[in-house]
This record gives C-alpha cells, sequence and structure tokens, in this order.
C-alpha cells in the first residue's frame, strides 16, 4: 500500500473515531520533518507522521518534530501495523482530556 492510500484510509478511520474533528495536512516543504497529519479535536489536538511501514525510512527532523510535539500534546508515528494502537492511544488521550463533543457533520 502506498503512503498516500494509507493516509486516505487514516482520514476516514480518524473521522469516524473522533466525529467534528478537524483534520489538517502539513506541507512539509514549508516546515521539513513536521508531521503529515493535525487532529483538532475539542480541546486538544495530535500529530501524526503517516508512514507506509513501521521500517520506512525517518527523514531528516521527524524524529525531533514527533518527540517534541508529543512533549506538548499527542504525537506519534502511525502505518498500517500499529495504526489500531496509536489510534486507541489517541482515543484514550482524547478522553482523558475531556475533549468536547461536537455534532455531527451536515
Amino acid at each position: 500500500m502506498l503512503e498516500s492510500q494509507f493516509q486516505s484510509k487514516l482520514i476516514r478511520e480518524l473521522r469516524d473515531r473522533f466525529p467534528g474533528c478537524v483534520i489538517l495536512k502539513n506541507d512539509a516543504g514549508y516546515i521539513q520533518g513536521i508531521p503529515d497529519l493535525l487532529i483538532l479535536y475539542g480541546n486538544t489536538w495530535a500529530a501524526l507522521e503517516c508512514k507506509r511501514t513501521l521500517g520506512s525510512r525517518h527523514r531528516p527532523n521527524q524524529d525531533y518534530y514527533v518527540n517534541e510535539l508529543g512533549q506538548m500534546s499527542f504525537a506519534s508515528f502511525i502505518a498500517p501495523e500499529n495504526m489500531m494502537e496509536v489510534l486507541d492511544d489517541l482515543q484514550e488521550v482524547f478522553a482523558t482530556r475531556g475533549e468536547a463533543r461536537f455534532p455531527q457533520r451536515q
């Protein structure tokens, strides 16, 4: 599976799990190494760096930004092999921080 295909599948899963979330795709050309996705949900957020596989090469600064943003809120590398585990962790983080409930999208 290509990374872009995985990312599309992941976005669908995020929207299903976190109704009303806002998902932004970041521009790696603007800040090298910034994670691919920013998920805004209730009163918190998360950043996810998508990889085709867990063994895929990390580009310069990706480890730095995942670690730095993880200190601020939640950030992780995510691939098909660990998607459900990361999403379960993210769900726990959102729940413990008292996310606001959003109405369903029209």
